[in-house]
C-alpha cells in the first residue's frame, strides 16, 4: 500500500453557466407536455417499449412501488397507470442504458468526476460490479464482494468502540432491507443511525409525536373525497408529489375547497390538467386553490395566529365556529392557547406575515363553517429554526375545529422518498425505544446499545472532528443532501471507509473517505430472484413491491443481501442470527417484524394486493398515550428574523427537473426556467431598489457566527416573490446552510430560511 493521497475534490462541481432562458410560468401542471416531456425521458435513457412496459407494472398490485415519492396509490389504480411525469423520469433514470463499469473508472479519476455538475454525475449510468477507492489511488477499481466485505469488517473491528461508526439510511430502502440494516446496527452496538427524516420530516415527527401521540399523519387517501377544505402550506404537489394532484381534483369535484399557503405560485396548486381525462388533454382542467395566501418565508406562525384570532372572534360572537365538545372531550390547553392569542394585534400578525387581508377574510370565511378539514405540508414548514412550532399551530387550528379522528379531516404530512415513513417504521432511528429493544433482545438474544445514537446533523460533526472514523450509507446521496456542503464533504473526506450501497454515481461517491466503496444493488424495477419487499407510504399502509426487469448488471446484489454480508463478515458464525439465512429468505424478516413490532401480524399476508394500515390513534381520535389522556394545545412563538436593510431571507426548493438531490434536466418549466439551474429568484421591486438587472450574476453569502459561506455565480430572475425573499435550487444552495444551525427539538436543518446577502459579481455582462 503506498502513501495516502490528498485528493483534489470539489464538493459542488462545474458553477459555469449554460445559455438561460426565461419565459412565463405556467398557469397549469401536467397536460400534453407532461406526457410530451415524459416520452422524451423513456426515448433518451431506456427506449420507449420496454420503458412503457414496465411502466404498465409501476404502483399496480402485482407490479413495483415508484422509486419516487411516497404518495399513496388509489385502491384500484388506473388502467393508464398510477404514475406521474417525475415518476417516469425516476424509471428513466434507473431503467437507463448507460453504464458505470470498470472502464468508466479508468478514463475518469475522482478528481475529474468531481468536477461535473451533480447532473451530469447522475447521467453516468447504472454501477454494475462492487468498486473500491484505496487511499493511494484516484481510481476506483473493481473489487469481489467477498473482499469488499471483509474490508468494510475489518474497517469496523478496528474501531476503538461502536459509536465510532455511522450507518447513515435514505427513504428507498425496503422495510426488509431497512430492519434488517438496524437489526445488524444495533448488534454491533450503536444507535448511530441518522436517516433521511433528520433533514426533513423530523421536525413533523416530533410535533405531532407531542400534540397526537403519533409522528405520523392521520388522514388517509380516500379522506380528500370526503374533505370540505384543504390546506396545503409550504408545499409544492405539482413537483414534489404530483398524483396528490389527482386527489385534490376529487376533493374539488365534490365541492371541497383548496386553501394555499405559500410564498410562491407554485403551477401544480393553479391548475391541473390530468392526462388521463379529455378535459385534461382538450380542455383547460380543473382550478385547484380557491384561495392564495402569499405567505413571506417562515412566516406561516404570525397568519395561522391571525386566522385563529378572527375565528375565535365569530366563535365567541355566537357562530358555531369552534367545535367545543371535541374541545372538552379530548384536548388539553385551549384556555392557554386562547390567551395567547390575546397577546397579539390583528394589524401586528398582519404586517408580519405580509398577506393581503382580503384573502385572509376569504379563508377564514370557508373555515369558519367548514370542519372536514385537511393541513397538508412539506419542508416549507419544516426546514426552519422554529419548525417543530409550525407544525404545531396547523395541528392548533386542526384541534380548534375538531378536525383529527373524522372522515375527511385531518393531519397529512407529505413524506418526499418512497419508503421514508417505513424505514422509520421497522426501526431506522437514533433514538432508544426500550419497547423496541425489549422486543429485539427476546427474539434475537442480544442487548441492543441504550445510548441515545447522532443525528444527520450530529454525525456529520463527528465525523469532521474525527470521533467518527466510518460511515456507511444505504441508498442516499449524502453529501448534496445534507446541510453546508463543504464542511459536510470534509467530514467524509476525513473518515478512514466510506461505504456507500447504490444503485447509481452520485457525488458522495467522490467526496470519498480515505478508503471508499461502492456496493452496486438491485432497483425497484428489478427482478431479484422472484422475491418481493415491503414499503409503507405516506399515510401509514404497508403493500408488497417486486420488480420485473432483468438487472442492469450479473453481479448486482439486493440490500437485504448486501446488509447480511457485511454482517457475516463481521460478526462470523459467532452471533445469535443466521445473517446469510436473513439475507435471502425475505419472508422470514418478515416473520421477524411481526413478532418485533405492532401491526404487523400476518405480515406477508396481508401485504398482498392493496396492503393493510397500521395502527394510527390519531386516525381513531384516541389520545390516550398523551398527558391526560389527552390531545395537547401548544402555544408557539412567532420566529425571531432580523434582517439588516441589504440582507435577505432565502428558501432552497427543487426544480421541476428534479427529485431529491437526482437532477433529470435542466429545466424548471412551471417557473419559466430552461438551460440553467444556478438562478436566484427575486421580487422585482427588491431588484430595482438594489440596482440588479434581470440575469445578472452575483454570489449569494451567508454569514453566522462569524464565518462566511459563498455560493458562486447565480443569475437573478424577477418572479412573483415577497419581498425581503429569495429562492433558489438546492443542492447548488446547500453551501449557504451552516452545519450549527437546525430545528429546535428535531435538529432539522434551516433550509428554508437562511439569511443572506447579495453580491454582485464584476464584469456579469
Amino acid at each position: 500500500m503506498g502513501a495516502i493521497l490528498k485528493r483534489n475534490i470539489s464538493a459542488t462541481g462545474d458553477t459555469s453557466f449554460a445559455d438561460l432562458e426565461v419565459s412565463e410560468p405556467s398557469d397549469y401542471a401536467a397536460g400534453i407536455p407532461a406526457v410530451k416531456v415524459a416520452l422524451e425521458h423513456l426515448s433518451k435513457e431506456s427506449g420507449l417499449f420496454r420503458s412503457i412496459k414496465t411502466l404498465s407494472r409501476m404502483n399496480q398490485k402485482d407490479g413495483f412501488d415508484c422509486p419516487g415519492c411516497a404518495w399513496p396509490d388509489p385502491d384500484k389504480p388506473s388502467k393508464l397507470g398510477e404514475y406521474c411525469e417525475n415518476g417516469v423520469k425516476a424509471i428513466a433514470e434507473e431503467t437507463t442504458f448507460e453504464r458505470v463499469d470498470r472502464d468508466f473508472f479508468k478514463r475518469y479519476s475522482v478528481e475529474e468526476i468531481s468536477n461535473w455538475t451533480d447532473y451530469e454525475i447522475g447521467k453516468s449510468g447504472r454501477i454494475t460490479e462492487p468498486f473500491i477507492l484505496r487511499p493511494d489511488s484516484l481510481h476506483y477499481k473493481p473489487v469481489s464482494w467477498n473482499e469488499a466485505f471483509e474490508t468494510i469488517a475489518s474497517h469496523l473491528k478496528n474501531l476503538d468502540y461502536p459509536d465510532e461508526a455511522i450507518f447513515y439510511t435514505s427513504g428507498r430502502s425496503s422495510n426488509e432491507a431497512a430492519f434488517l440494516y438496524g437489526l445488524f446496527v444495533r448488534a454491533f452496538g450503536t444507535n448511530n443511525m441518522p436517516d433521511c427524516s433528520n433533514m426533513c420530516h423530523e421536525s413533523s415527527g416530533v410535533a405531532l409525536s407531542e400534540t397526537l401521540g403519533i409522528g405520523k399523519g392521520s388522514v388517509v387517501l380516500d379522506d380528500f373525497e370526503a374533505a370540505e377544505v384543504v390546506m396545503i402550506i409550504g408545499q409544492n404537489p405539482g413537483t414534489n408529489h404530483p398524483r396528490m394532484l389527482s386527489a385534490l381534483q376529487k376533493c374539488k369535484e365534490n365541492g371541497g375547497s383548496v386553501i394555499t399557503v405559500n410564498p410562491l405560485s407554485e403551477s401544480g396548486l393553479n391548475r391541473f390538467k390530468n392526462p388521463q381525462e379529455v378535459k385534461g388533454i382538450f380542455g383547460k382542467g380543473t382550478t385547484l386553490t380557491d384561495v392564495f395566501l402569499q405567505v413571506k418565508i417562515n412566516q406561516d406562525v404570525a397568519l395561522l395566529k391571525l386566522i385563529m384570532k378572527r375565528l375565535a372572534q365569530r366563535d365567541k360572537d355566537g357562530e358555531k365556529v369552534f367545535d367545543h365538545t371535541f374541545i372538552a372531550e379530548k384536548t388539553h390547553g385551549y384556555d392557554e392557547l386562547m390567551k395567547s392569542l390575546e397577546d397579539f394585534e390583528d394589524h401586528e400578525l398582519l404586517e408580519i406575515c405580509g398577506v393581503d387581508p382580503k384573502e385572509i377574510d376569504k379563508a377564514v370565511d370557508i373555515l369558519a363553517t367548514k370542519s372536514r378539514i385537511i393541513i397538508c405540508w412539506a419542508m416549507g414548514l419544516t426546514q426552519h429554526k422554529n419548525g417543530v412550532e409550525n407544525i404545531k399551530e396547523c395541528v392548533n387550528l386542526l384541534l380548534l375545529k375538531g378536525s383529527i379522528g373524522k372522515k375527511g379531516a385531518g393531519t397529512c404530512p407529505v413524506r418526499g422518498h418512497s419508503n421514508v415513513q417505513g424505514d422509520r417504521t421497522v426501526g431506522i432511528m437514533h433514538h432508544v425505544s426500550k419497547p423496541l429493544n425489549k422486543a429485539i433482545k427476546a427474539e434475537f438474544n442480544f442487548d441492543p446499545p441504550e445510548k441515545e445514537g447522532l443525528d444527520t446533523v450530529n454525525c456529520i460533526q463527528a465525523m469532521h472532528k474525527g470521533d467518527a472514523k466510518v460511515f456507511v450509507a444505504l441508498g442516499g446521496n449524502f453529501v448534496s443532501a445534507a446541510s453546508d456542503t463543504h464542511y459536510t464533504a470534509a467530514a467524509l473526506e476525513n473518515c478512514e471507509l466510506t461505504v456507500s450501497v447504490s444503485t447509481k454515481l452520485n457525488r458522495t461517491h467522490l467526496t470519498a473517505g480515505k478508503t471508499s466503496i461502492i456496493l452496486p444493488t438491485l432497483g425497484r424495477t428489478e427482478q431479484d430472484g422472484g422475491r418481493l419487499v415491503t414499503v409503507e407510504n405516506s399515510m401509514g399502509k404497508v403493500h408488497q413491491s417486486k420488480g420485473k426487469l432483468k438487472p442492469a448488471s450479473e453481479f448486482l446484489k439486493s440490500e437485504p443481501e448486501i446488509v447480511a454480508g457485511i454482517a457475516a463478515a463481521y460478526f462470523g458464525k459467532n452471533h445469535s442470527i443466521d445473517w446469510h439465512e436473513m439475507g435471502v429468505n425475505y419472508a422470514l424478516i418478515r416473520e421477524k417484524i411481526t413478532n418485533v413490532l405492532n401491526g404487523f401480524k400476518d405480515y406477508s399476508n396481508r401485504s398482498k394486493g392493496t396492503g393493510f394500515y397500521l395502527p394510527n390513534n390519531a386516525r381513531e381520535a384516541d389520545f390516550t398515550k398523551l398527558p391526560g389522556g389527552k390531545a395537547q394545545f401548544s402555544v408557539c412563538s412567532l420566529p425571531d428574523i432580523q434582517l439588516q436593510q441589504d440582507e435577505f431571507v432565502l428558501m432552497t426548493v427543487r426544480s421541476h427537473d428534479q427529485f431529491n438531490t437526482t437532477i433529470y434536466g435542466m429545466n424548471d418549466r412551471y417557473r419559466g426556467i430552461h438551460g440553467e439551474r444556478r438562478v436566484v429568484f427575486m421580487n422585482k421591486e427588491d431588484m430595482a431598489e438594489m440596482g440588479f438587472k434581470p440575469q445578472e450574476v452575483v454570489d449569494l453569502v451567508s454569514t453566522y457566527n462569524g464565518k462566511e459561506r459563498r455560493a458562486e455565480n447565480f443569475k437573478l430572475v424577477p418572479y412573483d416573490i415577497p419581498s425581503k425573499n429569495l429562492c433558489a435550487y438546492f443542492p447548488e444552495t446547500n453551501v449557504l446552510v451552516p452545519i450549527d444551525l437546525y430545528a429546535d427539538k428535531s435538529n432539522t436543518p434551516v433550509s428554508k430560511s437562511i439569511v443572506v446577502k447579495i453580491h454582485p459579481v464584476s464584469n456579469s455582462f
